[in-house]
């Protein structure tokens, strides 16, 4: 009887391994299974006790205490929009009468789009279309009895009482001049594209105006077009080294109908990478840099004399990290701004009128996120990678700097966010870690968690029953002492005996970061957990330059990109191979965009480390990337020439061995077809056999349709026939 039990036991436990799935890619990329569930666009009325969700059925209302939906502010089923109108976005004025809501949104770059926007009033439900066409950035004045927008490079301000139109600027012109907005780069490196700012009483609108008439264009052809010859899409594109748009900032007023011009000193060859009004009605604040992007300004202006005051400078013999709103206080007396000026990026307050400067952190961590500001209690809420550079937390500190609290729970590690109610009682969280799917709570101020909105625990059990492997955390110090942190993910039948092959996933760019205790890229991640349930290890390994561990570990590459990145990730691969579990003969990289050009040196001059390489929409040649995003870390070509050319994947065609893919998108508008049709090229004079794979019409995101699961399905294949 002893027998037979045993055997019933061993073959129980045989059902339960069969009975374990394997990650398809048809599960990731075709039917899309993994799918977390997740909590968007979240909107915190004035009142500080509800907020507002868009959903497909409309603008669904709830309370932060009970998390309970109230109803809606707008339900989509009640409107008599056009026909087949999708919203996208939306926008609540203060007393909450009238909603703005934008659809249809026909996008343009990453951020910026044209739709059709519509004006819902909430008390007699009826609904009004803004504008014939579509239009950009419609915004309503304070009062909520205009809006502005931007058509055809100008700026608009419509009168909801009369339906009149008034038309603000009258010289936007396509690849010429821009009211009202922002161009390419400004879009794609300072992450704006609003360029209009109404003050707090509805009397003004501050404005940009770009000139990028001097600004070179590129063209890209799009094929796949109801036509035999392609159609071709120029835009202005400002190379490293090359000419910018030139900038100006203008106050327009509505009772006077009359621009003016800023007249801020220094305006040769500069960048205006942010605007904004403070608490004081007629004072505007512009921040200031140089070309250098090493030294930053904050200037004020008074809207009434147009006169200009200096109150803030922060210099860097490397570079400023990229500016923020400045938070204003509503004693409208001081401010809060981020600084690595200690070492670290920490958080200081801003007499404004004073111009001084007093500490409110002092850690030896990087702050991350702003969360919220607290004028009454003066009290500041903000996360941090206090524990380690791949976790984040929710800390709560006096304006003074006293009574730093750790708000999220010590006890359970991972990455937190928090989105607070207006009056901040409350806050919305977002927890997730290696091995937990996101999980969205609305919490008290001091961090009791109130109500679970959406746990994710069904994709948890699901996520059991395909045996998937997490990541791990771990760290190695290199040859020259610096310690790298690295994720590992095992298949899931890990047996330390047995040798395996190795796929790094790589991105490496200033200040970023991929080893994360998170969720993040987590289509990836099933991805790579694919990869581990097929045999592979997948690893990642933020080397020098990365974020997260203070100014001089990511400063060190300036002048020199790709160098020591290339030197950590040759060094990493030197240390799996060192390991008793890892074949030291089959070690791969895969890398996107910055990691595209690091997994395409690392497969050049760091071939002896490299069996294989995939490079999706990598940077080539740094002079053909954008001058914002490569001028800050490597200054223009003309000044530091060695620094472009010393690591261009370009120069090392010859050294290419082992076997490498080569992908892009040829629409591409950030990074350009050009990188990869120019690394092709050269590795051709150097006879170097490899594969290239070009997606007609996609941009840099390469996606839409079939496309990911396609572009996943060649990466499998070419990873199980080369690895």
């Amino acid at each position: 009887m002893k027998k037979i039990l045993v055997s019933l036991f061993v073959v129980l436990t045989v059902i339960n391994v069969n009975a374990q799935k394997n990650i398809t890619l048809e599960d990731i990329w075709g039917n899309y299974t993994f799918r977390p569930k997740a909590i968007s666009e979240i909107r915190s009325m004035q009142d500080g006790e509800h907020y507002c969700i868009l959903t497909r059925n409309g603008i669904e209302q709830y309370e932060y205490k009970t998390g309970k939906q109230t109803g809606y502010l707008v339900d989509f089923s009640l409107l008599n929009l056009d026909k087949h109108a999708v919203v996208r976005d939306y926008a609540v004025n203060k007393d909450n009468s009238k909603v703005l809501l934008a659809a249809n949104p026909e996008y343009i770059y990453r951020h910026s789009y044209v739709a059709d926007y519509y004006i819902y009033n909430i008390k007699d439900k009826s609904v009004i279309k803004l504008n014939k066409s579509k239009v950009r950035l419609a915004e309503f004045s304070p009062d909520a009895s205009k809006v502005a927008f931007v058509m055809d490079n100008n700026l608009f301000v419509t009168d909801l009482n009369t339906m009149q139109q008034k038309q603000i600027t009258f010289d936007g012109k396509y690849n010429h001049i821009i009211n009202g907005t922002t161009d390419w780069v400004y879009e794609e490196e300072f992450a704006i594209t609003k360029g209009f700012f109404w003050n707090a009483d509805g009397s003004k609108i501050a404005y940009y105006r770009f000139d990028e008439s001097d600004v070179k264009q590129y063209t890209i052809p799009f094929y796949i077009v109801d036509s035999i010859y392609p159609y071709d899409y120029t835009y202005k594109y400002p190379k490293a080294g090359e000419d910018n748009s030139k900038i100006d900032a203008y106050i327009y007023d509505l009772n006077t109908n009359q621009s003016t011009k800023v007249q801020l000193p220094d305006m040769n060859d500069i960048y205006l990478p942010r605007m904004q009004w403070t608490k004081n009605t007629n004072q505007l604040c512009i921040t200031w840099m140089n070309r250098h992007q090493n030294e930053l300004r904050l200037y004020l202006i008074d809207a009434l004399t147009m006169q200009v005051k200096l109150i803030y400078t922060d210099n860097d013999e490397c570079y400023v990290e990229q500016p923020e709103d400045v938070l204003f206080l509503d004693d409208k007396v001081n401010a809060i701004v981020k600084s690595e000026r200690n070492g670290y990026m920490n958080l200081f307050l801003l007499n404004i009128n004073s111009g001084k400067l007093s500490p409110i952190t002092d850690m030896q961590c990087d702050v991350v996120d702003i969360c919220f500001a607290d004028s009454k209690n003066k009290q500041i809420y903000f996360t941090a990678a206090s524990s380690y550079s791949y976790n984040r937390e929710l800390y709560r500190v006096n304006f003074d700097g006293k009574k730093l609290t750790l708000i999220s729970d010590k006890d359970v590690k991972g990455t937190y966010t928090a989105d607070f109610s207006a009056n901040g009682k409350y806050y919305i969280c977002s927890f997730s870690d290696a091995a937990t799917p996101t999980v969205y709570t609305i919490n008290d101020n001091k961090g009791k968690v109130l109500v679970t909105l959406e746990d994710n625990k069904a994709l948890s059990e699901q996520l059991k029953s395909y045996n998937v492997s997490d990541k791990e955390f771990s760290s190695f110090t290199t040859t020259n002492g610096d310690t790298l942190y690295y994720w590992i993910i095992k298949p899931s039948d890990f047996k330390s005996t047995e040798k395996y092959p190795v796929l790094f996933y790589v991105y490496g760019g200033p200040g970023s970061q991929e080893v994360l205790n998170s969720q993040s890229r987590f289509f990836d991640y099933m991805w790579f957990r694919m990869l581990a349930q097929k045999g592979y290890i997948v690893a990642c390994v933020d080397g020098r330059g990365t974020g997260m561990r203070g100014s001089k570990f990511k400063k060190c590459t300036y002048l020199n990109l790709g160098d020591k990145e290339c030197e950590d990730q040759m060094e990493a691969a030197a240390y799996f191979a060192s390991l008793p579990y890892v074949d030291k003969n089959r070690i791969g990289i895969f890398g996107w965009s910055y990691g595209g050009y690091m997994s395409s040196l690392c497969i050049t001059r760091g071939h002896k480390y490299f069996k294989t390489a995939i490079a999706v929409a990598p940077v080539t040649n740094w002079r053909t990337y954008d001058n914002v995003y490569t001028e800050r870390f490597m200054r223009t070509p003309q000044e530091n020439p060695d620094g472009y050319d010393k690591n261009c994947p370009i120069n090392f065609a010859d050294k290419l061995e082992g076997n490498y893919l080569l992908i892009h998108g040829t629409a591409d508008d950030n990074v350009h077809y050009q990188n990869t049709m120019k690394f092709t090229d050269a590795l051709i004079k150097n006879n170097k056999q490899f594969l290239q794979f070009s997606y007609p019409d996609k941009n840099h995101s390469i996606y839409g349709g079939n496309v990911r699961y396609h572009l996943y399905t060649m990466m499998t294949s070419f990873l199980e026939k080369n690895l």
